[in-house]
């Protein structure tokens, strides 16, 4: 038993030296395996408020949220609106006129004369076939504006007017003059005018086959023109119907 002690002494400080290199490896190992973990568990820091983050975190709202949509203005290829309607519409004669009976018009007033609302010293007047608006200073000229008023050639609700010698007062060509009848249907529709109402007692007068369109008086020329919603065209398109200068 003596002679194994120092060997004995010898396999245990080998045993232990063993032992102790093997800890140490153990927790060299260890530190090594640590290390990666630490990095990984470690807090990260944000970048600065860049726009990656606000847009990110706080994503800008959409322009179809943010802008108010615009009041409607209409369509812009819409016609424009129409214009004002004739203020004696509602009284317009319907476009299938009767047939006169036969036999001569029936005087409605026997003897009148058309004086100008806007010019009230200015009367219709035949002149060289035409009428136009004149002062009234002689004799001839009370003659020649004085008419017969009948019922319409084309429309007994409407009127006509004849002359001292038995020509009718027709629009042709937009003017209107003095003719004698044809006997044609146009001759009658263009000589047949359909009193409006208008304002201060004055009338307007339509024509029978032309609609829309009324008697007025243009650098005192009286013609056929289509109606406008002026004051100017109200002014020229009124006259009044008065007992007869002659």
């Amino acid at each position: 038993m003596p002679e194994n002690t120092p060997r004995t002494r010898r396999l245990g400080l080998a045993a232990a030296l063993v032992l102790a290199v093997a800890a140490a490896c153990v927790t060299v190992t260890a530190m090594d395996d640590q290390s990666p973990r630490t990095k990984a568990t470690a807090p990260v820091t944000p970048p600065d408020n860049g726009p990656g983050l606000l847009s990110f975190a706080s994503p800008s709202a959409s322009p179809a949220s943010t802008t108010a949509t615009p009041a409607s203005t209409g369509d812009p290829t819409s016609s424009p609106p129409s214009p004002p309607p004739s203020p004696t519409r509602a009284e317009r004669t319907p476009a299938h006129s009767p047939t006169p009976s036969p036999g001569s018009p029936r005087p409605t007033q026997p003897r009148t004369s058309v004086r100008s609302l806007n010019y009230p010293d200015r009367y219709w007047q035949v002149s060289d076939g035409l009428v136009r608006l004149e002062p009234v200073t002689s004799a001839p000229a009370r003659r020649a504006a004085t008419f017969t008023r009948v019922e319409g050639l084309a429309d007994a609700r409407c009127s006509s007017f004849t002359t001292a010698d038995g020509s009718y007062l027709r629009h042709r060509d937009f003017l209107l003059r003095a003719e004698r009848a044809d006997g044609s249907r146009l001759f009658r529709q263009d000589a047949t005018f359909c009193p409006r109402r208008s304002a201060s007692g004055a009338v307007m007068l339509e024509s029978v086959n032309y609609p829309g369109r009324f008697l007025r008086h243009r650098n005192f020329q009286l013609r056929l023109d289509p109606y406008q919603n002026t004051g100017l065209y109200r002014a020229d398109s009124a006259f009044l119907l008065v007992d007869g200068l002659a």
